[in-house]
Formats: structure tokens, C-alpha cells, sequence
């Protein structure tokens, strides 16, 4: 059988040779036998080496809120790579890395007053839970190391992300992980109670205080941080029920835990408020952003943390580093400027409040599959949805995987899948004729699961 190199290799020259790149989260061997190729974007769509128009149902990887190929954005990257491409943020500093931190500041809850830049959400995670057991360290409780998750939640592909992780597929190959992380909080969703339930459902807070259990278990005094997504989205946009995380947060306050909201997929929009914290009317003492920060465009993530945990570390000398932590490219000069582009986009085009508008045209058309054969359940909130269907219990995840490619060659979608869960997550700058198109779409491909052909 010819290897990749010898179907794709140097015959036909190096620009179409597939084997090099080694995809993430991708079954490489099938992908390039069959590659998808997105070589241009544009408003609501990609755009494939034929020219065909490919409407992207799920805003790239949850990240392009405003929508490709935005001019405003691509204007302010040029123009930051010929005034300063680059600049060091150790030791030294540039006037946009301080800028987009106090325009962010301004937009998260009130309290979180600090930025601290990272390159993604992946590393944001990592950030955030150093920041979490040091601060206990500085604060003299050395012996609160336990950073707990949540089952199926995702925090990024790093050590530290996996660990307080809950995807088992994420996991199950890299053991063993960072000692303290093997606690993890319930899911707050349960199918028999809450299947088709649009946007939040009611109650929740039975999942929030499993807590309590753990508490008991190890001692309050042991537990550093509770990190949680207020929309778990990787998992299936699973939204938090109404109490639960006002819960959660009261426990963390009785008990001196750190509440963790990662938010890099629901902040800058997805569920129509600049964080979800906004939506849920609950403050964590640190948020984690990334995506949609510069609406794709630059990798770029962050933490925003707490006055109270700021001021822990600005003890001793003052000529004294008081965070060993950092990136060659945290804070660069053209992610900032991405940024800042992009929430001048958010502000005046009043995208955060056209989510809100668009939530119930999403959540009407995706609810009207439910009939659609081998759906299991639906969900939805802000500008997202779940829809989850019925395994191949001879091979799990087939279903999933056969909607993405059908999708995209009969129906000209991009879709985002996770096992045998679609997720549909458009641009804030969706028409209702986009999600429309979206939903038929797939509900056409659902009819056609399972059929030789």
C-alpha cells in the first residue's frame, strides 16, 4: 500500500504534499485521503479550492464572533506589524499591551481588575491555575494544592488543562497527571430531567454541592481552586441551570476556594453579555479568555484575576519579580492590535445585544429537529447548540464523524462535532437566513445517516 509521501509527495511538489502536518484533533489518515480544504473566508462563509462557498456553522473554533475576513481587523494587524512587530513584555512594555488590559478590564464584573496575556486558551488555563496555588503559597497556605474540574469539561490540550479536565478521550493517554486534580464536580446536566431543555435549565443545586462532598472528604483547607465553564461548549453546550453556579460560588466563599470561570469560549459575545458572568450575575476571582478576543484572527488568551489576588502578589521589593510566569509572546504587539479592533467591532456593531436578539430564532430552528432520526436530545443557549444523537454502538462517535463530512460535501457546511455531538455555534453577525440554512442543512444530512451511498 503507497504511503501518504507516495500518493501526495514529491511528484506533485511540496505545495500539495499532505504528509508533513500532523493535525490535531483530527483522524489524519482518513482527512487525507479525503481533505477538506479551506483556502479563503469572508463574512459567514469559508471559501474551498474550487471557489465553492462553505457557510461555517460554528464561528471557525467558537473564536470568529464578528465574522471573517473583517477589514477593520486586518487594517489594525498591517499597521501594527510595520510600527512594532514585535516587543518583549518582560522587563519591558508597549502602550496597546496596556491599553487592550484596561479596555478589558472595563468590560469584565466587576472587582476583576487585572490582566495577565497568554498566547491561547490552553495556556490561559495553565496561567490561571499557577496563579491560583501560588496565591495560596504568598498567602500562607501552602497546603491548599487541589485544583478540582468538572466531568466533561475541556480546558485546553496542556498537562495542567487535561488534568482538571473532564473529556475522557483527552485524558485517558497521557496519565499520570498533576497531582491534586483527580477530584472532579458532576456535569450539571441530567438527560432524564433536562433532555430538549432550551437554554438554562431550572435548579441545579444538587451538581454544586458534590462540593460540599469533596470538601468534607479532603478539607476545605487542602482545595486552592474550582474551575468550571459557565457554558460547557466542547462538551455539547451544556448551559449552567439557574442556581447552580450561585451555589458553587457560596460554597467557594465559605470555605476560601478560588472560583475559576473559563470563558473561553463564552466570553465576547456567544451568550450575548462580554462574559458570562454577566449573564449568570456571578463574579469568579478569575476569568479565562481567549477565541474571540481577536475574533480569531491572532492567537491571544489571557486571565483576568481578582484586585484581592493582585494585590497578594505585589508584596516584598518592589524591584522583585513577583509572578514567575510568561510567554515570548505574551501581550504581542499584533494580537493587541487584533484585539482592540475587534472589541471596537463588538461596541459598534452592537454584536453582544444581536445575540441576544438572535438566541430564540437559534434555539426555535434547532428545537424543530428533535424528530429528526437518531436525535437524542437538544440544547441550546446564547448562541449556541447541542444536538446530540443516538450512538453506533459498534462505533461510537461514526454518526458524528459521517454528519461532518456529509455536511460539508452535500451541504456545504462547516460544522464543528464532538464524538456524536453536533455543535452549532454562528457568528454574532449571523442572518436568521444563515442559521436557517445551517439547521436544514443538517437536517437533510440526519436523514440520510446510516444510508449506503
Amino acid at each position: 500500500m503507497p504511503s501518504e509521501k507516495d500518493r501526495t509527495g514529491p511528484a506533485s511538489g511540496l505545495e500539495n504534499d499532505l504528509s508533513a502536518f500532523w493535525l490535531p484533533f483530527t483522524p489524519n489518515r482518513d482527512f487525507k485521503r479525503h481533505p477538506r480544504m479551506l483556502v479563503r473566508a469572508e463574512g459567514m462563509y469559508f471559501y474551498d479550492e474550487r471557489g465553492r462557498a462553505l457557510l461555517d456553522a460554528c464561528s471557525g473554533l467558537w473564536c470568529v464572533n464578528a465574522g471573517h475576513g473583517r477589514q477593520r481587523i486586518t487594517q489594525a494587524i498591517r499597521e501594527a506589524a510595520g510600527a512594532l512587530d514585535y516587543a518583549p513584555t518582560f522587563q519591558f512594555g508597549h502602550p496597546s499591551a496596556f491599553r487592550l488590559a484596561a479596555r478589558l478590564a472595563s468590560l469584565a464584573p466587576p472587582g476583576l481588575d487585572h490582566v495577565f496575556f497568554v498566547n491561547s486558551g490552553s495556556e490561559a488555563v495553565d496561567a490561571t491555575l499557577k496563579i491560583a496555588r501560588a496565591f495560596f503559597q504568598k498567602s500562607g497556605q501552602d497546603q491548599r494544592f487541589r485544583l478540582i474540574g468538572r466531568d466533561r469539561g475541556y480546558h485546553g490540550a496542556t498537562y495542567a488543562g487535561i488534568s482538571v479536565g473532564g473529556i475522557a478521550n483527552n485524558r485517558r493517554h497521557f496519565g499520570p497527571l498533576l497531582p491534586g486534580t483527580d477530584d472532579h464536580l458532576p456535569l450539571p446536566y441530567g438527560r432524564a430531567r433536562m433532555a430538549f431543555t432550551r437554554r438554562e435549565p431550572e435548579g441545579g443545586v444538587e451538581f454544586a454541592d458534590a462540593l460540599a462532598r469533596m470538601i468534607a472528604l479532603h478539607g476545605a483547607e487542602t482545595i486552592a481552586a474550582v474551575i468550571v465553564e459557565p457554558m460547557a461548549g466542547s462538551a455539547g453546550v451544556f448551559a449552567s441551570p439557574t442556581d447552580y453556579l450561585p451555589r458553587l460560588r457560596a460554597i467557594c466563599d465559605v470555605h476560601g476556594i478560588l472560583l475559576i470561570f473559563d470563558e473561553v469560549i463564552t466570553g465576547f459575545g456567544r451568550l450575548g453579555c462580554a462574559f458570562a458572568a454577566e449573564r449568570y450575575g456571578v463574579v469568579p476571582d478569575m476569568i479565562v479568555f481567549a477565541k474571540g478576543v481577536t475574533n480569531g484572527s491572532v492567537p491571544m488568551g489571557g486571565v483576568i484575576a481578582s484586585q484581592k489576588i493582585y494585590d497578594t502578589f505585589m508584596q516584598g521589593p518592589e524591584r522583585g519579580i513577583e509572578l514567575f510566569h510568561g510567554h515570548t509572546y505574551s501581550g504581542h504587539p499584533l494580537a493587541c492590535a487584533a484585539a482592540l479592533a475587534s472589541l471596537d467591532l463588538y461596541e459598534e456593531e452592537g454584536l453582544f445585544e444581536r445575540a441576544r436578539a438572535l438566541e430564540p430564532v437559534l434555539e426555535n430552528a434547532v428545537h424543530a429537529l428533535r424528530e429528526a432520526p437518531h436525535v437524542a436530545d437538544i440544547r441550546n443557549a446564547g448562541l449556541a447548540a447541542g444536538i446530540d444523537l443516538e450512538p453506533d454502538l459498534s462505533e461510537p462517535g461514526r454518526r458524528g464523524y459521517e454528519v461532518l463530512t456529509r455536511a460539508f460535501a452535500d451541504e456545504n457546511l462547516v460544522l464543528r462535532v464532538s464524538g456524536d455531538t453536533i455543535a452549532l455555534a454562528p457568528a454574532l453577525v449571523a442572518s436568521e437566513a444563515d442559521i436557517a440554512c445551517m439547521v436544514e442543512g443538517v437536517g437533510r444530512v440526519l436523514q440520510t445517516l446510516d444510508r449506503e451511498g
